[in-house]
């Protein structure tokens, strides 16, 4: 595939297309092509990690979808046709969809890769083209339990309400469920001088990179988290490090904590989670001890039936040592996604409108519409979450067609077998991506679409920081970008063109003006402040505003200023081994890879160093199952099986296995994970189920 032509500038400042750290770096277009280097910005120090470093050849993929796909019946192949015949197609089904069976029966589904106005513009076109209420994204299967969490203690959710470069001025940094080493590299600059003082802890049921840099490393069992946290709080209490003052001052609600984890003394929690109490007890004094201190909490703590209550377990341990809201201290939650912060902030989430205003407040709807000129009682309420929305495709209650943007659910979501045939269900599919993702094959209709360095757009970091990343390079003919789509599919939905904007900086000054007197106030934010390179860090409600980098110092977002403990206590994992199943199984990420793979698995030198799925284990377990180091094995739990190559580490703990969850097909490690949802995140267990290892059947092993 030709290299896109350049625009007339040759190198262009940008940030990078991955994770939320959002690294800065510049797009360099020649005629010899184009690539990409790092440049200083405060979060990455002018490094890189491997995937930005080859996120250049993104742009240049022979995968790229360059024409729209169509699909005339569920058994015929995707056939290239034109924007007009595939848009018309599209709203012709969706228009008679509606008219049959309600607004309901279509669904949209976001991402938290997508820009702030894409995420804004996709919630619009949910609630007010389409009328209905099935919208959420991908974020739900991220970062929503600590987000809840934050909202429960502290009356606000912003992943790090301090910049990520005050971390590096720690003495003591507490890293949970967090392998930054792999997946976001050059934060690992920021905890270093930690590491070197003594003062990193890891907590995390593998011995990962990140674990090998810390002093002390807590390997729990998966699923007790909550339980340690809570042993780690009796040891403060116990230990006299509880700062009263503090308490007295600035938060409520100690009592009814301290009466549960009085109950969970460091023994008793070394029997639940396998970790020492004396381990216990010097992670609190490295904490305590410091004259900085910070604790991160990310996937590993949050991933679980019981996230909220078991972030809010951490967020207690934190308020005890008085860290929250003291400069140079406090409690953030490592973002996953690009724009995971910002892509919830404005509407593409069930419950949500912009400005992180919930959509049952009538205040809220009554602002949000005027800014759209509909009738507030024409927005729809709350909708289903994530895997609730998935989980009711094409089943006669839930929607018959669903829209999906910026999100590989075929691969990404739990008990993925099940989603696949959810979605298989559907009378119409329609997907937009700029590769022929897993999900995108199964579609009835593909849209080919921008990706980051071909379209202007603002992202959020996980320091709450909003980023411009600009254009650099033209699409290639053929492709159009999101809010071009949106506007082209709501113009045949009989909306005004007007409505539905396409350049990006006319859809982010009415982001403005929606989010105002929001929790997230993005309002005196302008395209123009951020070219001139100011650092905005929501809230920033006025045009002179400078922005909130350190959030919580005087106040916490509560009316009352204060932040609340929150009472909760230990229960376990939904799906607990047993004789049938007798391990437990963990996911997460590698260096390499990037969330469902679609994106890195296309970059060969990604690909080469990381090519297929393995399974880490313990070498005693391994010869327990009849495995060995090399071998495919069968990894199974009571939703499927997933195939993988066995690692066998010595460093693992004899009852767990883990599994990446990059690849497709047979390997797909979300084919046995469990959809047990959180009673208030709605987030999957992904991070622990029950599961059985086994040699692999020959004749089911992958081409």
């Amino acid at each position: 595939m030709p290299v896109p032509a350049a625009l007339t500038r040759t190198s262009t400042d940008t940030h990078c297309p991955y994770c939320a750290l959002q690294c800065g770096m510049e797009v360099r277009t020649a005629e010899a092509g184009v690539s990409v280097a790092p440049r200083e910005f405060p979060t990455n120090r002018g490094g890189m990690c491997q995937k930005g470093w080859t996120s250049a050849t993104l742009l240049t993929s022979a995968g790229r979808v360059t024409t729209p796909l169509l699909r005339e019946h569920r058994d015929a192949p995707l056939r290239p046709v034109s924007w007009d015949t595939a848009l018309d197609h599209v709203a012709s089904r969706l228009a008679e969809l509606r008219e049959q069976h309600g607004a309901d029966s279509v669904g949209v589904f976001g991402g938290g890769g997508l820009t702030n106005e894409k995420a804004y513009q996709l919630g619009k076109f949910a609630r007010v083209a389409l009328g209905t209420s099935q919208v959420d994204y991908n974020g739900r299967f991220c970062m929503s339990s600590a987000a809840a969490a934050g909202i429960k203690a502290f009356g606000m959710d912003r992943g790090m309400p301090f910049p990520v470069s005050d971390v590096a001025q720690a003495d003591a940094v507490l890293l949970i469920g967090a392998n930054v080493a792999e997946t976001m590299p050059p934060f690992m600059r920021h905890v270093l001088p930690a590491a070197r003082s003594g003062g990193l802890i890891v907590i995390d049921p593998r011995r990962t990179p990140t674990a090998e840099q810390a002093s002390l490393h807590l390997q729990p069992a998966p699923g007790t988290d909550l339980a340690l946290a809570l042993g780690m709080l009796h040891a403060v209490v116990a230990d006299g490090h509880l700062d009263h003052r503090y308490l007295a001052d600035r938060t409520s609600g100690f009592d009814q904590v301290w009466r549960i984890a009085a109950a969970w003394w460091p023994e008793r929690v070394e029997r639940v989670t396998g970790v020492a109490a004396a381990d216990q007890r010097a992670a609190v004094r490295l904490l305590a001890r410091a004259r900085n201190a910070y604790v991160l909490t990310a996937r590993g703590t949050e991933q679980h039936a019981s996230g909220v209550a078991t972030v809010s377990a951490w967020i207690n341990l934190c308020l005890a040592l008085g860290l929250p809201g003291r400069p140079g201290s406090g409690y953030g939650c490592l973002t996953g996604q690009g724009n995971g912060q910002g892509g919830r902030e404005h509407g593409q989430k069930a419950d949500q409108l912009p400005g992180y205003r919930k959509i049952d407040d009538p205040a809220a709807r009554a602002h949000v519409a005027g800014v759209w000129g509909v009738d507030p009682d024409s927005l729809p309420g709350p909708g289903r979450s994530a895997y609730e929305l998935l989980d009711a495709l094409g089943t006669g209650t839930g929607p018959r067609a669903l829209l999906v943007f910026g999100s590989n659910l075929v691969v990404s979501a739990p008990r993925a077998g099940h989603v696949a045939a959810r979605l298989d269900a559907l009378e119409l599919l329609v997907v937009a991506d700029f590769v022929l993702s897993e999900t995108a094959a199964a579609a009835d209709v593909v849209f080919p679409v921008t990706q980051w360095a071909e379209e202007d757009g603002t992202m959020t970091s996980l320091e709450g920081r909003v980023l411009l990343r600009q254009r650099a390079l033209s699409a290639p003919h053929g492709v159009r970008s999101d809010l071009e789509l949106l506007q082209g599919l709501a113009i045949r939905l009989g909306q005004p063109a007007q409505r539905f904007q396409t350049e990006a900086e006319e859809v982010f000054e009415e982001l403005r003006r929606a989010s105002a007197g929001g929790i997230a106030d993005y309002s005196g934010i302008s395209y123009d402040r951020l070219r001139a390179g100011e650092a905005l860090h929501w809230p920033v409600p006025g045009v002179d505003h400078p922005g909130t980098p350190r959030a919580f110092l005087d106040r916490f977002a509560h009316p009352d200023g204060l932040a609340r403990f929150q009472p909760v206590d230990h229960t376990g994992p939904a799906e607990p081994p047993d004789a049938e199943f007798p391990l437990y199984a963990t996911t997460g990420r590698v260096l390499q890879h990037y969330q469902s793979g679609a994106q890195t698995r296309r970059v060969p030198e990604l690909l080469a160093a990381q090519p297929e799925a393995f399974v880490e284990v313990h070498p005693d377990t391994a010869r327990r199952a009849g495995v060995h180091d090399g071998q495919w094995a069968a990894v199974t739990s009571r939703r499927g099986q997933v195939l993988a190559r066995v690692r066998c580490l010595p460093s693992m703990r004899l009852d767990t296995v883990f599994l990446p969850f990059h690849f497709p097909g047979s390997e797909r490690a979300n084919l046995i994970t469990n959809p047990a949802l959180d009673p208030t995140s709605r987030m999957p267990e992904f991070k622990v189920c029950a599961v059985r290892l086994a040699p692999a059947d020959a004749e089911a092993l992958p081409a």
